[in-house]
């Protein structure tokens, strides 16, 4: 049982990282917990991307009986490169799953991407198949496996939601 009881009835509010404390809870819960324990990410590295300025972080709060609400999820979007549009990273606390959390931030996402680009990018590790089930029950299509991408031995699925090619979208200066 929980040391700060909430009720389970009120959802979670989803907004922009706004704190330090909401960044290093970000890092401890990825840091903490796979895919990216098993892919060795240190807290340091991952308080360094919910950090960088150049990533898009939202936060899911669990409403609490403190006066501080507590990191449930995030979720991060990166807007530049060459898979503009890339959902890098999603977490949801082990108390908070099941209840649509994950599904919720990556709809927030979707909604912040295809505003300006037609395709949303994210990859599955090979060794984290319920993420890749949930990404294609969101309506991913897996195009294309990344071998010994991240670690030696395993593989990242690339997985793609698209509303149609750049060149169709009047995403003029982005390919």
């Amino acid at each position: 049982m929980s040391a700060d009881p909430v009720s389970r009835d009120e959802p979670p509010i989803i907004r922009p990282l706004a704190t330090d404390a909401e960044a290093w809870a970000c890092a401890e819960l990825m840091a903490s917990s796979d895919p990216w324990r098993r892919l060795g990410r240190t807290l340091e590295q991952s308080y360094a991307i919910v950090r960088d300025p150049a990533r898009e972080v939202s936060v899911a709060l669990e409403p609490s009986a403190s006066s501080d609400p507590r990191v449930a999820g995030f979720i991060v979007v990166i807007m530049q490169g060459v898979f503009v549009g890339y959902i890098q990273s999603v977490a949801v606390r082990a108390d908070c799953r099941g209840r649509g959390l994950g599904s919720a931030l990556i709809a927030l996402a979707e909604q912040r991407i295809l505003r300006e680009v037609p395709n949303v990018f994210i990859c599955a590790s090979s060794f984290n198949p319920a993420a890749r089930r949930l990404y294609e029950r969101l309506g991913y299509k897996m195009v294309g496996e990344l071998t010994d991408y991240i670690v030696r031995g395993h593989s990242e699925s690339l997985l793609r939601k698209t509303k149609g090619p750049l060149s169709e979208f009047g995403s003029e200066g982005v390919f």
